[in-house]
Protein backbone atom coordinates (compact mmCIF):
# COMPACT_ATOMS: atom_id res chain seq x y z
CA UNK A 1 0.00 0.00 0.00
CA UNK A 2 1.13 3.46 -0.67
CA UNK A 3 1.80 5.64 2.04
CA UNK A 4 0.05 8.75 1.85
CA UNK A 5 1.16 12.36 3.66
CA UNK A 6 -2.97 13.44 3.10
CA UNK A 7 -4.90 11.76 6.10
CA UNK A 8 -7.54 9.62 4.66
CA UNK A 9 -10.14 11.44 7.41
CA UNK A 10 -9.18 15.37 5.25
CA UNK A 11 -9.49 12.80 1.87
CA UNK A 12 -13.12 11.46 3.22
CA UNK A 13 -14.34 15.11 3.84
CA UNK A 14 -13.12 16.88 0.87
CA UNK A 15 -15.33 13.98 -1.37
CA UNK A 16 -17.92 14.91 0.86
CA UNK A 17 -17.76 18.56 0.55
CA UNK A 18 -17.42 17.85 -3.08
CA UNK A 19 -20.56 15.74 -3.46
CA UNK A 20 -22.39 18.72 -1.65
CA UNK A 21 -20.85 21.47 -3.86
CA UNK A 22 -21.94 19.37 -6.76
CA UNK A 23 -25.22 18.36 -5.92
CA UNK A 24 -26.61 22.09 -6.04
CA UNK A 25 -28.49 23.16 -9.14
CA UNK A 26 -26.82 26.29 -9.55
CA UNK A 27 -23.47 24.22 -10.04
CA UNK A 28 -22.59 24.01 -13.84
CA UNK A 29 -18.99 22.80 -14.70
CA UNK A 30 -16.91 21.95 -17.89
CA UNK A 31 -17.61 18.88 -18.85
CA UNK A 32 -14.20 18.89 -19.73
CA UNK A 33 -11.95 20.75 -17.09
CA UNK A 34 -8.63 22.54 -18.18
CA UNK A 35 -4.91 22.04 -16.82
CA UNK A 36 -4.26 23.44 -13.08
CA UNK A 37 -2.42 25.53 -14.21
CA UNK A 38 -5.17 26.81 -16.30
CA UNK A 39 -7.74 29.99 -14.85
CA UNK A 40 -10.76 28.03 -16.49
CA UNK A 41 -12.03 26.86 -12.64
CA UNK A 42 -12.07 30.75 -11.10
CA UNK A 43 -14.49 31.24 -14.20
CA UNK A 44 -16.96 28.26 -13.71
CA UNK A 45 -16.47 29.49 -9.65
CA UNK A 46 -17.10 32.59 -9.98
CA UNK A 47 -21.11 32.83 -9.17
CA UNK A 48 -20.54 30.57 -5.61
CA UNK A 49 -18.81 32.49 -3.91
CA UNK A 50 -20.13 32.32 -0.44
CA UNK A 51 -21.21 28.66 -0.64
CA UNK A 52 -20.99 27.24 2.54
CA UNK A 53 -19.61 23.75 1.06
CA UNK A 54 -17.18 25.38 -1.33
CA UNK A 55 -15.49 28.10 1.40
CA UNK A 56 -15.09 24.99 3.39
CA UNK A 57 -12.93 22.66 1.03
CA UNK A 58 -10.87 25.94 -0.12
CA UNK A 59 -10.53 25.84 3.71
CA UNK A 60 -9.41 22.52 4.07
CA UNK A 61 -6.86 21.92 1.22
CA UNK A 62 -5.43 25.48 2.15
CA UNK A 63 -4.86 24.10 5.29
CA UNK A 64 -2.96 21.18 3.55
CA UNK A 65 0.79 21.01 3.13
CA UNK A 66 1.82 21.71 -0.85
CA UNK A 67 2.78 17.85 -0.99
CA UNK A 68 0.10 16.81 0.02
CA UNK A 69 -2.16 18.83 -2.33
CA UNK A 70 -0.21 17.63 -4.72
CA UNK A 71 -1.14 14.02 -3.61
CA UNK A 72 -4.96 14.70 -3.66
CA UNK A 73 -4.38 15.75 -7.16
CA UNK A 74 -2.50 12.95 -7.76
CA UNK A 75 -5.46 10.48 -6.55
CA UNK A 76 -8.00 12.86 -8.77
CA UNK A 77 -5.96 11.74 -12.03
CA UNK A 78 -5.16 8.28 -10.88
CA UNK A 79 -8.93 7.89 -10.03
CA UNK A 80 -10.24 9.19 -13.58
CA UNK A 81 -7.05 6.88 -15.00
CA UNK A 82 -4.98 9.42 -16.61
CA UNK A 83 -2.55 7.39 -14.24
CA UNK A 84 -2.23 3.27 -13.21
CA UNK A 85 -1.65 2.88 -9.90
CA UNK A 86 1.71 1.89 -10.48
CA UNK A 87 2.61 5.36 -12.59
CA UNK A 88 1.69 7.44 -8.58
CA UNK A 89 4.64 8.60 -7.82
CA UNK A 90 4.09 9.99 -11.57
CA UNK A 91 1.38 11.35 -10.88
CA UNK A 92 2.53 12.91 -7.96
CA UNK A 93 6.07 14.80 -9.78
CA UNK A 94 3.44 15.84 -12.08
CA UNK A 95 1.30 16.97 -9.99
CA UNK A 96 4.11 19.28 -7.92
CA UNK A 97 5.17 20.31 -11.67
CA UNK A 98 1.50 21.78 -11.83
CA UNK A 99 1.15 22.91 -8.33
CA UNK A 100 -0.25 26.46 -7.70
CA UNK A 101 -1.82 28.45 -5.09
CA UNK A 102 -5.27 27.35 -7.27
CA UNK A 103 -5.27 24.11 -6.43
CA UNK A 104 -8.46 24.07 -4.25
CA UNK A 105 -10.38 25.29 -7.51
CA UNK A 106 -8.48 23.31 -9.82
CA UNK A 107 -9.76 20.40 -7.96
CA UNK A 108 -13.76 21.55 -6.83
CA UNK A 109 -14.29 22.43 -10.55
CA UNK A 110 -14.31 18.73 -11.44
CA UNK A 111 -18.06 17.63 -11.60
CA UNK A 112 -17.05 13.99 -10.42
CA UNK A 113 -14.00 14.76 -8.04
CA UNK A 114 -15.49 12.70 -5.30
CA UNK A 115 -16.00 9.46 -7.90
CA UNK A 116 -12.33 9.91 -8.89
CA UNK A 117 -10.53 10.71 -5.44
CA UNK A 118 -12.25 7.27 -4.22
CA UNK A 119 -11.25 5.16 -7.16
CA UNK A 120 -7.65 6.89 -6.60
CA UNK A 121 -7.78 5.62 -3.04
CA UNK A 122 -8.93 2.13 -3.64
CA UNK A 123 -6.37 1.95 -6.50
CA UNK A 124 -3.70 2.54 -4.32
CA UNK A 125 -5.43 0.52 -1.70
CA UNK A 126 -7.71 2.16 0.84
CA UNK A 127 -11.14 2.31 1.84
CA UNK A 128 -12.50 5.73 2.78
CA UNK A 129 -15.68 3.99 4.13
Amino acid sequence: MTTLAVTPDDVLRLTQLAREFHAQDAVVMPDTPGSITGDWSQHALAGHEGDASLDEFRSIVSDLEPDQQMQVVALLWVGRGDYGAEEWEQAVTDARDAWNLRTADYLIAHPMLAEHIEEGMQLLGYELY
